[in-house]
């Protein structure tokens, strides 16, 4: 099947971002054509001047509608869209010069109809935002790429970096109505309907995230509420690691307790956790800022994803 990609991309209130988008995706070393989708989803502060910029670079296509979230906004999208694979991003990512090209050797070699790409955090990134990468990403948080390279056929994408063909869009209807969770939604529905998924680790963006602690948290609190909710949809995908966040955040919460009534011990166990994360951070990202604000960004994580997970399984149903 020759590949003809429509990039998918919708936006809420971030013009800024959606114009550095735009021109990480001028400068591709691709020489097949392809077309760009901006889907404004009932924004106040409009993207159209940014999209009349690239009219002459790119073949780009502004629609305009009111706002129902991502999710559905992307599938708009794909219903808008002229080509039959849709990769699908986020409006605060940076492309690298490789990535089409890299996304069409790698489906031309192992065909699947969805596929995920990793994230990382470029050199202009502020050092909260590079912190915010490291623990969204590191294997010693919880975050990290789900699933392995060779376990094609099970790996989760997100939808930062999101790739999907028209004929699994078709068959699935895309995107779900949840707020958070919706690309694990897609990805569990995708699997049930015998597609087959995998990671592309060489096709990767630089994924800026979140900008401050407090968006940081929310965040984390909305990826928290989403996963008791798959759980009940999905009961069979429930996991024990699941709860380790709010395990732990809860153990940080007794072991103060202690340390109030004298007991030291426990707080040795975090205190060893979060040095073996300053080092970590501190090697990969070469700043001793960073790997600092890593603790805040990671304790921000756990009580944003921990505390959400409790209470949307305890008390929100």
């Amino acid at each position: 099947m020759e590949l003809y990609f429509s990039i998918i991309i919708p936006v809420y209130n971030r013009p800024d971002e959606v114009d550095e988008l735009l021109e990480s995706i001028t400068k591709q070393d691709y020489q097949d054509e392809f077309e760009v989708i901006i889907i404004e989803d009932g924004s106040d502060q409009s993207s159209v001047s940014i999209v009349e910029k690239y009219n002459a670079k790119l073949n780009i296509k502004y629609f305009y509608k009111e706002n129902t979230g991502a999710g559905l906004s992307r599938n708009f999208g794909m219903k808008k869209a002229s080509g039959n694979y849709f990769i699908i991003l986020d409006s605060d990512v940076i492309v690298p010069q490789k990535y089409l090209s890299i996304v069409k050797n790698e489906l031309t070699k192992n065909f699947t109809d969805a596929f995920g790409g990793p994230d990382a955090a470029h050199h202009s990134f502020t050092a909260i935002q590079k912190a915010i990468n490291y623990s969204m990403t590191s294997t010693i948080t919880t975050g990290g790429i789900r699933g392995k390279k060779k376990s094609v056929g099970k790996f989760q994408p997100r939808s930062f970096n999101f790739g999907l063909s028209k004929k699994a869009f078709e068959k699935t209807k895309g995107f779900s109505k949840l707020k958070a969770g919706e690309d694990i939604d897609l990805s569990f529905r995708l699997l049930e309907s015998g597609f087959n998924t995998q990671l592309l680790e060489k096709a990767f963006v630089y994924h800026k995230r979140r900008t401050t602690i407090k968006q940081f948290f929310k965040q984390t609190f909305a990826f928290g509420t989403a996963r008791p909710k798959l759980n009940r949809k999905y009961p069979e995908t429930a996991k024990i690691t699941y709860w380790f966040p709010s395990l732990f955040i809860i153990g940080i919460d007794i072991t103060i307790i202690l340390l109030l009534f004298g007991s030291w011990i426990p707080i040795l166990f975090y205190a060893f956790y979060f040095v073996i994360l300053f080092l970590n951070s501190l090697f990969e990202n070469k700043s001793f800022k960073v790997a600092f604000l890593s603790i805040i960004t990671t304790l921000t994580q756990f009580y944003g994803y921990g505390l959400g997970f409790l209470q949307s399984k305890f008390i929100e149903k």
